[in-house]
């Protein structure tokens, strides 16, 4: 082969492979899209896992839709067993008292979604409530300002359940064999007691009409019976009057 042939085959090699390489660099750069699309994909799902966990926490109720929240924050974020505070500000003897305290520290590691399970038709009236200063507060102990206490009626009315259901169910207080308690369950687990508290002589009562949240639960019985038990970190009912907020 002569040098003249060499030089032209060396050109169209060369040519050839400028060609290729033009033509190869499209398919490179889209080779990067897949790689955009999978790290926006886990940023993505990440920030929506890190929403859904701070969705269920206290600080996400003060900071989005309540108004003001602090107080039951400072209820909830307390230790089970100690001297601390009600949503009202009092000193409690016992934060076993209050329900937010203790099933946070039970086994089930109760949060606010818990026990306030949202409904969308709930949802959007309370928005606009918020939105338009349409609820009602009232003034703590300490001048702050807090909204009014709910009850179980309340609570339970958007989720179309039984005021009793919102506590005696399987996932809540439920028996040894994995069913549901009953009022009789509660009437025989208490019957040890002096006077028990689950009977209802007087009529239909709720959970709540003892059992507080975020304040010191309440001995209802104690309203005419003297000697009715105060569990520890509990209120008489004379006791719970003068200290809650008119």
């Amino acid at each position: 082969m002569s040098a003249d042939e060499t030089k032209v085959e060396a050109g169209a090699e060369a040519t050839a492979k400028d060609s290729s390489t033009k033509e190869a660099a499209p398919q490179k750069k889209k080779k990067k899209w897949p790689i955009v699309v999978g790290i926006v994909a886990v940023v993505l799902i990440a920030a929506g896992a890190g929403f859904w966990v701070w969705h269920e926490q206290p600080s996400f109720c003060n900071a989005i839709c309540h108004t003001p929240m602090d107080p039951y924050n400072a209820t909830y974020d307390q230790d089970a067993g100690v001297a601390g505070i009600d949503k009202y500000g009092n000193e409690v003897a016992s934060t076993n008292g209050m329900l937010a305290v203790t099933h946070k520290a039970n086994e089930s590691q109760a949060t606010c979604m818990s026990c306030h399970v949202p409904q969308i038709s709930e949802q959007i009236t309370e928005g606009i409530n918020w939105v338009t200063g349409n609820y009602e507060v009232v003034k703590t102990n300490t001048g702050a300002l807090v909204p009014t206490e709910r009850g179980l009626d309340q609570l339970t009315a958007a989720r179309g359940i039984a005021p009793e259901a919102f506590c005696l169910n399987e996932a809540c207080h439920a028996n040894d064999d994995g069913t549901a308690m009953t009022r009789k369950d509660l009437v025989a687990a208490t019957a040890d007691m002096e006077r028990n508290p689950h009977l209802e002589p007087h009529g239909e009562t709720n959970c709540s009409d003892c059992h507080k949240a975020h304040r010191a639960s309440v001995n209802a019985c104690s309203q005419c019976h003297q000697d009715a038990d105060i569990p520890e970190g509990w209120l008489s009912f004379k006791d719970a009057n003068e200290v809650t907020p008119a």
